[in-house]
């Protein structure tokens, strides 16, 4: 029996997104949720980093390639698109590669908005929408940096897959 065949993989993932200019204002999506009242962020979809970050690491993991390879700003159809649908998306390519998910795990870096009243809301969208348990984090940069002068959100993530099939991939 190959042993290699049935160790899982990991991925890690990076979003970054700026804030949105001043005079062209958008909603603030941040861990699948909408947050009212708060400065959105500039991007091709909804500028989710924690959504996208979540899903580039379950690429990663897979080996098939990162969110510009399968939703890059050369796909019109996906202007717009909510991070949610873009992790739930990004889920079915990696089963359909020929893996299943073991989870994720998100950590963003912000100033604002204030997460923890929200996490149990956020990780539940996320996890129904990789079909797997999605945690995430939250913290700030102590002032340093790009988020830390609140001109915008980053977030990290890892993912660990598994072949769906024992052998089956190598």
């Amino acid at each position: 029996m190959d042993i290699t065949a049935i160790l899982p993989r990991t991925g890690i993932g990076l979003d970054v997104h700026a804030y949105a200019a001043e005079d062209a204002p958008r909603p603030l999506w941040l861990g699948g949720l909408f947050w009212e009242g708060e400065r959105g962020l500039a991007g091709h979809s909804d500028g989710d980093p924690v959504a996208h970050a979540a899903a580039d690491a379950l690429f990663s993991a897979a080996g098939i390639g990162d969110l510009g390879t399968h939703f890059g700003t050369s796909r019109p159809e996906f202007a717009g698109a909510s991070g949610v649908t873009l992790l739930a998306e990004a889920a079915r390519i990696v089963r359909a590669a020929g893996f299943e998910i073991g989870n994720v795990a998100v950590q963003f870096v912000a100033n604002r908005p204030k997460f923890g009243p929200r996490r149990e809301e956020s990780q539940r969208v996320l996890s129904e929408a990789a079909g797997a348990p999605v945690s995430v984090t939250a913290t700030t940069s102590d002032g340093l940096g790009f988020a830390g002068r609140g001109e915008g959100i980053s977030a990290v993530a890892t993912a660990l897959v598994y072949p769906s099939q024992p052998g089956a991939i190598g």
